[in-house]
């Protein structure tokens, strides 16, 4: 019709995955990989990872974070140890064996996803 715009979507990351429950989805996938990755590099725990999802725009809070945790923990892709650090235990996460392999099964995956979504 002549005159009339089309409404305009234009949300910010996190009102987007706030609104949109599919989205949140892709979002935690991306979340998943993302610890998986530094898992493998290290030994990390809770804060870090906010911190360091916190540099790439995810921003979670620690109870978005610690289910996620502990889901890949249950499913055998991370092991928990727990720490003593200044008095306090803090409990630090690595990637298991199974981890690993399943990081090296997503990386051929994700580069292929990467060409083919920028290549327009």
């Amino acid at each position: 019709m002549e005159g009339q715009t089309k409404p305009q979507a234009s949300l910010t990351r996190q009102e987007s995955v706030q609104g949109q429950p599919m989205l949140r989805e892709f979002f935690l996938g991306f979340i998943k990989i993302h610890i998986l990755h530094h898992a493998v590099r290290e030994s990390v725990y809770g804060l870090q990872l906010i911190e360091e999802l916190s540099r790439h725009g995810y921003h979670l809070s620690p109870g978005t974070l610690y289910p996620v945790l502990h889901e890949l923990e249950k499913s055998g892709y991370l092991m928990r140890e727990e720490r003593l650090v200044d008095g306090k235990v803090r409990k630090y996460y690595c990637a298991t064996p199974l981890g690993e392999q399943a990081l090296e099964e997503i990386r051929p995956k994700i580069d292929e996803l990467v060409a083919e979504v920028l290549r327009n």
